[in-house]
């Protein structure tokens, strides 16, 4: 390896001091050269790239559009190890909008890049289930690792003159673009399912949330139960704290207030008991 780009350092902990990303980190520990440009657009360190006159560049979740004399530094190209069955969820959040689709399964692309948004030609494609517990998190894990035994393979194909790229093909195509903070508010005229779903898309990061008395409640774990009744209504059923939804409810397992750290149901009603008529507004 010649060099590594990742984005600056930034800031994090307690005390919001700059800290490098574990890409860096892991150069660093290995005397690898790092760069990290603000931009790429006119960047002079791109010509530091192009000098080294690199056999590929691999390129995963950098977070910002590659430029064209990038994307030409490299012989082979940039080759991007992108998490969706291509052309399905193509864009930034493609493992989240899996899990809020509901979609069975999900995979891995390795994708020649080109000046579209995930529309290069693929290289290698590998399918893996989504099981009914992941979330983002476990999901993250599973590709990132699959992702890197593919990328090794298909450089592999590249060094032998094996590779042979397919053009995606247009039939099927969606977009997975960014989450926003709307969208991790619980909308609870919604059936439990879609909820269930949206938990652990964000999860574990950035959270889903509801409003509690007008008080922002994250809620982390939840399963659906089988009971009706006006959505948002919350209320115990065999001892499990329920929320009501458009369609059946969710029973809430893990919850967390503002600037307190999460708790099982349990504990935390014995510190804020549901008063009568309480609901997730």
């Amino acid at each position: 390896m010649a060099l590594v780009l990742t984005q600056p350092d930034r800031p994090a902990g307690r005390g919001l001091r700059p800290a490098p990303s574990p890409v860096k980190r892991f150069a660093t520990a290995h005397a690898i050269p790092v760069l990290q440009p603000r931009t790429l657009k006119g960047a002079p360190k791109l010509q530091e790239v192009r000098a080294l006159r690199p056999d590929a560049l691999v390129v995963a979740a950098y977070g910002l559009l590659l430029p064209a004399a990038l994307l030409e530094a490299g012989r082979h190209g940039a080759l991007n190890v992108h998490a969706s069955l291509l052309p399905r969820w193509r864009g930034a959040a493609p493992i989240q909008r899996a899990i809020l689709a509901g979609d069975a399964e999900t995979g891995i692309s390795i994708m020649q890049m080109d000046a579209g948004l995930d529309t290069g030609p693929v290289l290698l494609q590998k399918h893996i289930p989504i099981a009914p517990a992941d979330d983002t998190g476990t999901l993250q894990n599973k590709l990132a690792a699959l992702g890197a035994e593919m990328m090794a393979a298909v450089l592999a194909d590249i060094a032998a003159g094996r590779a042979r790229p397919s053009p995606q093909p247009e039939n099927g195509a969606t977009y997975a673009p960014k989450i926003t903070k709307a969208e991790t508010r619980l909308n609870w005229a919604r059936p439990a399912r879609e909820l269930e779903r949206a938990i652990r898309a964000f999860r574990p990061v950035p959270g889903a949330f509801a409003l509690l008395d007008g008080e922002p409640v994250k809620i982390w774990r939840a399963e659906v139960f089988d009971a009706t009744g006006e959505p948002g209504r919350l209320c115990l059923v065999g001892g499990k704290l329920v929320a009501t939804c458009g369609e059946q409810a969710l029973a809430v397992s893990e919850l967390q207030r503002g600037g307190a750290r999460a708790l099982s149901a349990a504990e935390f009603l014995r510190g804020r008991p549901l008063s009568p008529g309480a609901r997730f507004d």
